[in-house]
């Protein structure tokens, strides 16, 4: 069921949950947020999370039991944006981030030779494995598989010759004419700039070459026909 007091948006680091002023008291919140992230596990499954509280005062107790109750969920709570210095000293009693990092900061550009025509890239001539993460403000091309765990987060496109099941996001700098091509598209998340989806839960669907973009709004799946 949609819940308009909880606004989930994508941000280059995960996912931003902001809890809006009418969701009520904290329990009765946190038992709203669990519900959402029930009926869209695939989604949230493996997501690390920013929550912004606004003004409410949070204490120790209360962020901690959500930490380990998001935990449990496979979500990583990383990082608590609130203007309530009570809330921000049980943040950062528990460890986590109080600030997120500015939107405008750029990933690291690789060497291009300025003589040839073409944008800079990241050539990866193995499968990523779980636990990899690649990061660069170019593209990627995969030579191999993306392994469910496996991460890239890329400026540009990102191109997999293999089959892609972990974790992408291309146009991680805000460039919605970004593109995921894949032999076998069946990604954990897939983001293009700040749109996400996930794969359908279909195991009887027969692999084929896939393009994911953004198209009116949204991110559709159309045949990769070179």
């Amino acid at each position: 069921m949609a819940d308009d007091a909880i606004a989930i948006r994508g941000i280059r680091e995960g996912l931003l949950l902001t809890i809006k002023p009418d969701a009520g008291d904290w329990t009765e919140m946190v038992a709203r947020l669990s519900a959402r992230i029930d009926e869209q596990r695939a989604f949230f499954k493996g997501a690390r999370v920013a929550l912004d509280v606004g003004s409410r005062p949070v204490i120790h107790h209360e962020l901690d039991s959500l930490k380990a109750i998001l935990s449990k969920r496979e979500i990583t709570l990383w990082a608590v944006i609130s203007s309530s210095s009570t809330t921000l000293g049980a943040a950062r009693n528990l460890g986590l981030e109080t600030t997120l990092v500015a939107q405008s900061e750029q990933l690291d550009t690789p060497a291009i030779n300025p003589e040839e025509p073409g944008k800079p890239g990241v050539f990866i001539d193995h499968t990523l494995r779980s636990g990899r993460t690649v990061r660069t403000n170019g593209n990627v091309i995969v030579y191999g598989d993306v392994n469910p765990g496996a991460e890239i987060v890329a400026g540009g496109s990102i191109i997999i010759w293999g089959r892609l099941r972990g974790t992408v996001h291309a146009g991680a700098n805000g460039d919605e004419t970004a593109i995921v091509c894949a032999l076998d598209l069946a990604p954990t998340q897939l983001r293009i700039a700040g749109y996400i989806t996930v794969s359908p839960q279909d195991k009887r669907r027969k692999p084929l070459p896939e393009t994911a973009a953004v198209r009116q709004g949204r991110i559709v799946a159309e045949p990769w026909n070179g």
